[in-house]
Parts: structure tokens; sequence; C-alpha cells
């Protein structure tokens, strides 16, 4: 039987590609956005084949309502996914019972080990979007294996949290959104350092317009979202908010638009780290990461990046062991 999507893929040499590995709710979710916005051609991958395919052919039918031109193909395999400009990869299994955090890092860094090898083969001059879990650790993992210059291998993290931090204040403050600027620093997970120095609402600065307690509190709850949103839902974590991440990020690649993003980059002497993944402000270009922008920081926030710093370099170091 010849394959169903050959006009397809015949089309997708032409316009900007986008490969999503991982049909989770991420994955699917963050095609349907891609899609959505006429950003790219999609190739979404998984394991399971069936998967991929129903949920594409679904947005397929879902275009002539919406009125979205696009290529869009599931599959199992990597054929397909030759060519693309972007890779995003959110392949990756969840803690389950018994399962410690060895364990995880270990399942996990065995799966985007076997992806990048495969994308890398079909794409060598792609960029890497990492969303998998744990984040910088496995924006790493990727990095080692696919020896990709560190500009073009990515973690998808400070734009999430930060777009947690700015709704929660938004929340507080009963204002838009799009009036507030934040920015969060360090790695996904605990030891984020959200910033409430660089954090403003129509330019004026958070702190002249929440109280201390108050502001504490929305920190936390910004260190907590994932957990939050994990113990609602009883089964399956978020994927809205951080499909909206990728979206943002795939956007400032293709268009060039070259948006001041925290991103998950390798970093080699920036903010006095070396040789780590850690989440700071870049500029998200065509090329993918152009600039790393480094910003002064308080004695204070120092220690807790320097904090944050260590405690993604003890999975590394796990990482490096495994691959």
């Amino acid at each position: 039987m010849s394959n169903p999507y050959s006009y397809c893929i015949e089309k997708m040499i032409r316009r900007n590609k986008v490969t999503i590995i991982g049909a989770g709710n991420v994955g699917g979710t963050a095609a349907q956005r891609l899609a959505e916005k006429e950003m790219a051609d999609i190739v979404l991958v998984d394991i399971e084949s069936d998967l991929p395919k129903g949920k594409m052919l679904d947005l397929s039918e879902s275009a002539p309502i919406y009125g979205y031109d696009v290529c869009l193909v599931g599959t199992a395999g990597y054929e397909e996914t030759a060519q693309s400009d972007i890779v995003v990869i959110t392949s990756g299994i969840p803690r389950k019972p018994g399962m410690n955090r060895d364990d995880l890092l270990r399942v996990n860094t065995g799966i985007v080990k076997q992806v990048t090898e495969a994308v890398v083969q079909k794409s060598p001059d792609t960029i890497l979007l990492v969303v998998s879990n744990p984040l910088d650790a496995m924006t790493y993992a990727a990095y080692r294996v696919s020896q990709f210059p560190r500009e073009r291998v990515i973690g998808m993290a400070g734009v999430l949290d930060s777009a947690r931090f700015r709704s929660f204040i938004s929340e507080e403050l009963d204002v838009s959104v799009e009036n507030i600027q934040t920015l969060v620093l360090g790695g996904h997970g605990d030891s984020m350092v959200p910033l409430p120095r660089y954090t403003t609402v129509a330019g004026i600065p958070l702190a002249e317009l929440v109280s201390k307690a108050r502001l504490d509190a929305l920190i936390q709850r910004t260190r907590d979202g994932g957990a939050e949103i994990v113990k609602l839902l009883k089964k399956g974590s978020a994927y809205y908010a951080p499909s909206a991440a990728i979206v943002e990020m795939v956007e400032s690649i293709l268009k060039d638009k070259k948006k001041i993003l925290p991103c998950s980059v390798l970093c080699q002497g920036e903010y006095k780290v070396d040789n780590a993944y850690i989440g700071v402000p870049v500029k998200l270009g065509r090329k993918g990461i152009e600039k790393i922008i480094e910003i002064n920081l308080t004695p204070d926030e120092e220690v807790c990046l320097k904090r944050s710093v260590e405690a993604v370099q003890s999975l590394c170091t796990f990482v490096d062991k495994v691959l």
C-alpha cells in the first residue's frame, strides 16, 4: 500500500517543518496549537503507531472549520521527520509507584538518547527543543547525544514557569496578564528562582503593588505550579500551558522574532555557571540561541541560583553515568 501521506511529505520539503516526538497530551496539544496558527507542517511521532495517526487525522478534519492549510502526518517511524527545522522532544514516562528518582532518570535518559539519535540522523541541521522531564537533565542528555552546538539544543521551562508566575500575579491584582512582565531563572522544579526585582505590572515594580507576604506566597505557588495541577487532575500532568510555551518558542525561532525568553541552555561561564543546563534569558531566533542575556543579581539571588545549579548538576552527573 502506498504511503497516504506521500503528497503531504512532498509539500513539506518546501515549507517550515516541525516534528513533535511523543503524541501524549503535551505533544498532541502542541501540534494542535501550531496547526491552528499555520506555523509549519507538522509530523507527530509516537511508538504507539495508531495514536499519532488518529490525532493528526482528527486535526486534519478540523482544518476546514478552523481554516488552516498545513500538512499533518502521524507516524511511528522517523522517515517522515527528515529535514525538520525544529524537533520537539516530549517523550518520557512519569514516575510510577515504587519508582525512585534514579529509576525515572535512568529510563527517561534512555528514551531521550534513542529519540535524539534517530532525529539527528534524519535532520542533522535541526534545532532540538526538549520538554521531557526532568527537563534540564534531559536537555543535557540530548546535547550530549546529538553533539550539536549549544545554540541548537534548548530546554522549555522558563517560559512555562514565567507564565505561571504571571498568571498568579494577574489573579492577585485583578489585572490583565498582558500588563505583566516577569522572569524566572534556574532549574525547572523546586529550586527555580523567580525574580520579583525584574517583575513589573505595566512598568510598575511588583514590590510596590504586593506585600512581601503575598509575594512570597506567589513565588512558592509558582515553584509548586506543576505539582498543584497534578494533584487536581489525579491522573496526568499539565499540558495546556506547556504546549503554549512550546509554541511561543517555536514561533520565535521560525519567524526569527528574536524574543528574549527564559530557556534552559548550556551555560559555559555565564552567571558563573560552568557546563550546566540552567534557565536564563536568551535571544531566540532562526539560529536558535543567538545570545545569552546576563543580568545583575543580588547576593541573595546568586545564592538561590547557585543552589538551583547544584541540584541540576547532580542530575546531569547521573545522566553522564547512564550515557
